[in-house]
């Protein structure tokens, strides 16, 4: 089956071109973004050798659902979705935090407070609680944006406003929007019978200095979901509790051995297992989004992208 795994495009007017994990960023005059979702699929901070069918196209297409589900609380950088594996934005200069909130305990948040921890990013963790137990408040954990290939490092509130990484003034609404975006998140989830657990949103200034959401949300990438059926059976039971996240990934590469660590080679992953990620994602958006999954053509994907983003940039030009 083909998949994305990189692009060479050269959109007009393309000034530059940055290439994440996942995402490769196109800058366009008059600070447009072009943002292309690839099937690379990473895990452990380190991207795996084949690319998981679908997987572009599943991110892109949560990700612009759910910012259109939010965009009446929280201005976003989104203009178009032009192709399936598509966005289309304003471009922004990005605060240098990700604004990670907990619901729960989950994940590091977990780890850190079976370490001994009682405060996570300057936040107290209340005493007596155990692995997925959910918190009296969702507590927000900033973490820094590490540059390419480093992993990010929690940071307290009190340390971004002292180091000036963000001002007061802009720390508060990036506060105010964290919150918001995480209470609509949880009602959305709660519709499909999910509970979304923690998640992380990225901000960016516009050139008009409005902060808006930008980069993507709520997706198996970003966040943690829970099924909410059975949930609290499973806590009184001290079982694991259901996912719905990349984590069967990552579960699987430790049981093969890798966990990113020096001199651990990535295990090999046969089309048949390909093809059961590819499923799982399947499964994942149309858990999240509650629609049915329609495949897009991917016989030739990049002169798919090149022709739907070359007509929009075309139409764009004429006004």
């Amino acid at each position: 089956m083909n998949t994305l795994m990189s692009t060479d495009f050269n959109f007009p007017g393309q000034k530059s071109v940055y290439k994440g994990k996942v995402r490769e960023v196109y800058t366009l005059e008059n600070d447009v973004l072009v943002m292309v979702a690839t099937d690379r699929l990473s895990a452990f901070d380190v991207v795996m050798p084949k690319g998981i069918p679908y997987k572009g196209q599943i991110l892109n297409q949560i990700a612009t659902k759910m910012m259109e589900a939010t965009a009446d609380i929280v201005p976003n950088w989104l203009m178009a979705t032009p192709d399936p594996n598509v966005a289309v934005g304003k471009a922004c200069e990005p605060f240098k935090v990700e604004m990670v909130i907990r619901g729960y305990m989950s994940g590091h948040a977990a780890r850190e407070y079976k370490a001994g921890k009682r405060l996570l990013c300057g936040v107290p963790m209340p005493e007596g609680m155990k692995e997925n137990d959910k918190f009296p408040e969702p507590i927000i954990t900033p973490a820094t944006k590490a540059e390419k290939g480093d992993h990010d490092e929690d940071i307290s509130k009190e340390d971004i406003l002292k180091r000036g990484i963000v001002s007061k003034e802009d720390y508060e609404v990036l506060e105010k929007y964290t919150r918001a975006l995480f209470q609509r998140g949880t009602e959305i989830a709660a519709e499909r019978g999910l509970i979304l657990v923690d998640t992380k949103y990225e901000f960016g200034k516009t050139k008009e200095g409005e902060i808006v959401l930008i980069d993507e949300i709520h997706t198996p990438d970003s966040s943690r979901y829970f099924y909410a059926d059975g949930y609290k059976e499973r806590q009184e039971k001290d079982e694991p509790q259901k996912q719905l996240s990349k984590e069967f990934v990552r579960q699987w590469l430790i049981s093969n051995g890798f966990q990113g660590l020096e001199g651990q080679s990535v295990p090999k992953m046969s089309d048949e297992y390909i093809g059961s990620v590819s499923n799982r994602y399947i499964e994942l958006y149309e858990n999240i989004t509650g629609d049915k999954f329609e495949k897009a053509d991917i016989t030739n994907i990049d002169k798919r992208i090149k022709d739907n983003v070359g007509q929009y940039l075309s139409q764009q030009s004429r006004f």
